[in-house]
């Protein structure tokens, strides 16, 4: 057998080998990176698509990344189709600027963002599906425990590329498990004390799931909306879609919707039309956004 050209998906990184699958179904090749991603300071990433070279043997080489969709800078992963933002009405209690930070994040970076509610055995979070369904996102009601809302939510990983995010505690593993039980993911218990779970995943890592590929995360903290993540100001209003039928209402061009006279989104969420909490979370990350200098980015 010769050398082989291949191209396919890095599922995983660990001590400088990458693991690229090349087509469904198929185990990963363990690849090296040749010396030019060093020399170039390219480093691949989880999600990464890359053209490989397997020698006979069966191990290969990584020879180059394929143009990417999207990349996050923490945790590291790329070609993102959506984010799964795992929530819950009980403990640990999910906060609606959390869900709201990740949904932007996602916005920004052209992914679409699914809200999955989960515990609903325990509490049924009503306001919190609420808020996300009227502001036009695809929101489950999931129980890992029960099994409810698990085939919907399969139905949405199919033929994508999706990462698990949510804060710690709130389920993602578990939900994973119920998933795929071949998983054996370590769920770790919930500690009422501190009101938040143990953190049990420690690598990034795409798993393949109902013809799709799915990645686990540490919590939300992973996904920081720090400098190069935050957008600028300017924009941050077009990463809240429900904001977007009023934008060009406004009385004044360059309206920051946050407390000016003859705002159309203040006015709309006066009347019911766009969430209070979603606009507070704008709000926030508006002031955030504020402090953020584009000359200090890399």
């Amino acid at each position: 057998m010769n050398e082989e050209k291949r191209e396919g998906t890095i599922l995983k990184a660990l001590s400088g080998f990458y693991y690229v699958q090349c087509g469904p179904g198929q185990a990963p090749v363990t690849c090296r990176a040749r010396g030019k991603f060093r020399y170039k300071k390219i480093t691949p990433l989880v999600g990464d698509r890359a053209a490989i070279t397997v020698q006979p043997d069966g191990t290969g080489s990584l020879d180059a990344l394929l143009p990417r969709r999207n990349a996050f800078q923490r945790p590291a992963v790329a070609n993102i189709d959506q984010l799964v933002v795992i929530a819950s009405g009980a403990i640990p209690v999910t906060d609606p600027f959390l869900v709201d930070r990740i949904i932007a994040l996602a916005e920004t970076k052209q992914c679409e963002p699914v809200i999955c509610i989960n515990k609903w055995d325990l509490v049924q979070a009503e306001e919190l599906y609420e808020i996300y369904t009227a502001a036009g996102f695809h929101t489950l009601k999931v129980s890992a425990a029960t099994g409810q809302g698990i085939e919907e939510l399969r139905g949405l990983l199919a033929g994508k590329v999706s990462a698990f995010t949510g804060n710690s505690g709130v389920g993602k593993s578990s939900i994973l498990n119920a998933l795929e039980p071949d998983f054996a993911l370590a769920t770790g218990e919930i500690s009422e004390k501190l009101g938040r779970g143990r953190h049990t995943t420690r690598h990034v890592e795409l798993f393949p799931v109902s013809g799709g590929l799915i990645a686990d995360t540490p919590g939300f903290s992973a996904f920081d909306t720090d400098k190069g993540e935050i957008r600028e100001k300017e924009q941050l209003q077009y990463a809240f879609r429900e904001f977007r039928p009023y934008l060009d209402q406004c009385r004044f061009i360059g309206c920051a919707h946050v407390k000016e006279k003859g705002c159309a989104v203040l006015e709309a969420v006066k009347e019911g039309k766009i969430s209070p909490s979603r606009h507070r979370s704008y709000v926030r990350l508006y002031e955030l956004a504020k402090e953020n200098k584009p000359w200090e980015n890399p």
